[in-house]
């Protein structure tokens, strides 16, 4: 299936800048509609955490201050919208079928992003979320899993520095999983497309069920020829040798399952997810 729309969740402009380059690219290349959403916080939901002991004009300046601020971020955000798309020459308009060029749209709606975003995500082809700043923990970014959790579609994760192509080589992360399996037919349209596929596995990384050449088996049945490279460690972190082995195959898209193990167990004792998700400089799709 091609992709049609992109969801891309803005909640300020440091990062949104990149992240926008990079699907305005995947838009060009499917003459795709991109809708940019910023999801502005309620003020009222600052009363119930104000807690016990503070009077009703202390609660009511606390409120006027977060609809300020969340007032300005918005302009904020709706004002590098407006400049990036008339810098890169993009056609603002709604979503239509057939067009054969990029289009994008801007909407600022008001409530609880993790809920917005994961609801409007839920009829997007591919949800593409902006890479956290330095010193951010990404694997704590409310937009990225709510997503992943509760849409039962794909995110991709923006790197910081905007890259050069997206999808032309791309690459499987397999371990057998049902969450791999997601990856492999949400990455099944850049496949038949990309010049290069190639499937990444290792001991320490599969789990129980169908090994790599089952799956370079299944995916000639749809038109993809792909390799198999068996990766290794790096300095014991399995997601360390996997993006190594990307960088070898010059990898601009991969494709992998996302908490395998449950998340808590990553957060505490890190995983692959959490390290690719930390450490990535690539486009990185995932799926739950």
């Amino acid at each position: 299936m091609a992709i049609r729309k992109l969801l891309l969740p803005l909640t300020g402009t440091a990062a949104g800048e990149a992240a926008m380059t990079t699907a305005l690219m995947i838009a060009r290349r499917w003459n795709a509609h991109v809708t940019a959403l910023h999801v502005r916080v309620d003020s009222r939901d600052v009363a119930p955490l104000a807690g016990e002991g503070l009077s009703g004009a202390m609660i009511e300046e606390m409120m006027s201050a977060t609809e300020k601020e969340s007032s300005d971020r918005a302009h904020a955000v709706r004002s590098m919208f407006e400049r990036f798309v008339t810098s890169q020459n993009v056609a603002v308009a709604e979503a239509r079928f057939g067009l054969d060029h990029a289009t994008a749209s801007f909407a600022s709606v008001t409530g609880r992003e993790e809920d917005i975003v994961a609801q409007q995500a839920r009829l997007a082809d591919l949800t593409v979320v902006p890479h956290p700043d330095a010193g951010e923990d990404v694997s704590s970014s409310d937009a990225l899993h709510a997503v992943l959790f509760d849409s039962g579609r794909p995110v991709m994760i923006a790197p910081q520095a905007t890259p050069t192509s997206v999808g032309t080589r791309v690459c499987l992360a397999w371990n057998g999983t049902a969450e791999s399996a997601s990856s492999v037919l949400a990455a099944m349209p850049w496949m038949q497309h990309a010049d290069a596929v190639r499937i990444l596995s290792a001991e320490g990384y599969q789990r129980r069920g169908p090994g790599a050449p089952d799956l370079a088996s299944y995916l000639s049945l749809h038109g993809v020829n792909a390799d198999i490279v068996m990766f290794r460690s790096v300095g014991g972190s399995v997601g360390g040798g996997l993006l190594a082995a990307c960088r070898e195959f010059g990898c601009d898209l991969l494709s992998m399952g996302a908490y395998s193990h449950s998340r808590l167990r990553q957060l505490i004792l890190g995983g692959v997810t959490r390290h690719v998700l930390e450490n990535a400089a690539l486009p990185v799709m995932m799926n739950r």
